[in-house]
């Protein structure tokens, strides 16, 4: 009967490590997935926003079927890019510098500062992105312009 518990609590113990073992491995997987996803993000966003490539972009960034979730532009990979063309041929002087960002899971948040002119105060913006296998999947985004005056010393950025 000694024998059978210690078996038993011997097994226990190597099963408990194996999961402990299974979990960080999780974990430094999802660490993986999100520290790529992050990096895939900022670099289709300098594309797009920085260095105006949309044919890289296209090529590099939009999944199958994108989804999107802004009320001015519509769905789908043609929409999204016709709407930075618009854009760029619009605003040519247009800045964008991302501020921060992060990720969790499949979702990446970025935190730009939009100037449409050199001189503009510009927009704070936030973009969120589903990722699905390395790619833009789904868009949410929101905007508040920067003010001239503020009610505290704080910045947007």
């Amino acid at each position: 009967m000694t024998i059978v518990k210690q078996r038993i609590g011997l097994i226990g113990l190597l099963a408990a490590a194996s999961l402990v073992v299974g979990c960080e491995s999780g974990l430094t997987a999802q660490r993986e997935l999100e520290q790529a996803n992050l990096e895939k993000a900022v670099y289709c966003m300098e594309l797009l926003e920085v260095e105006l490539d949309l044919k890289t972009a296209t090529r590099e960034c939009f999944g199958d079927s994108y989804i999107q979730h802004s009320p001015h532009v519509p769905d789908g990979l043609e929409a999204v890019l016709a709407h930075f063309a618009n854009r760029i041929e619009r605003y040519p002087e247009s800045t964008i510098s991302i501020k921060r960002a992060a990720a969790e899971g499949d979702l990446v948040w970025i935190h730009l500062h939009s100037k449409r002119s050199p001189d503009a105060l510009g927009t704070a913006l936030i973009h969120i992105f589903r990722m699905e296998n390395g790619r833009f999947a789904e868009h949410w985004g929101v905007a508040q312009r920067v003010p001239e005056e503020a009610q505290h010393n704080n910045t947007m950025f």
